[in-house]
């Protein structure tokens, strides 16, 4: 079985250290970056099998990630779990309108969640 690669799109150092700790002992790869730029950037060079896209990131937020993965045809071939703290009803719709597959909030998701979650997706 070939290891699954993530690409963790998310900004905070705590969060992004949990998540990569958590994820690689699951025997998942995961390439980290702190910006929607850095983000958008690295998908032109390589496409993972799943993402974990925050909302809130400097230069490009998640939304524009969204939309720029959606304008490249990119959302048809990654599966995009959003990871924010942003829990309006209108920011759940808007990133499902956008083409993410699931929409989990930080403060209420356990990592065994986040992993089970990402299971259901590849």
């Amino acid at each position: 079985m070939t290891t699954k690669k993530i690409l963790l799109a998310e900004d905070d150092q705590l969060i992004s250290a949990a998540y990569i700790a958590g994820l690689t002992q699951a025997g998942l790869k995961v390439d980290h970056f702190i910006s929607g730029k850095e983000t958008l950037s690295a998908l032109e060079k390589s496409i993972p099998d799943l993402m974990l896209l925050d909302l809130r990131m400097p230069e490009k937020d998640g939304f524009e990630v969204l939309m720029e993965m959606n304008e490249k045809g990119l959302i048809k071939k990654i599966p995009v779990i959003v990871t924010t703290n942003l829990d309006q009803e209108s920011d759940i719709e808007r990133c499902k309108t956008l083409g993410a597959k699931d929409y989990l909030i930080k403060s209420n998701t356990s990592l065994e969640d986040i992993k089970n979650t990402i299971k259901k997706y590849i």
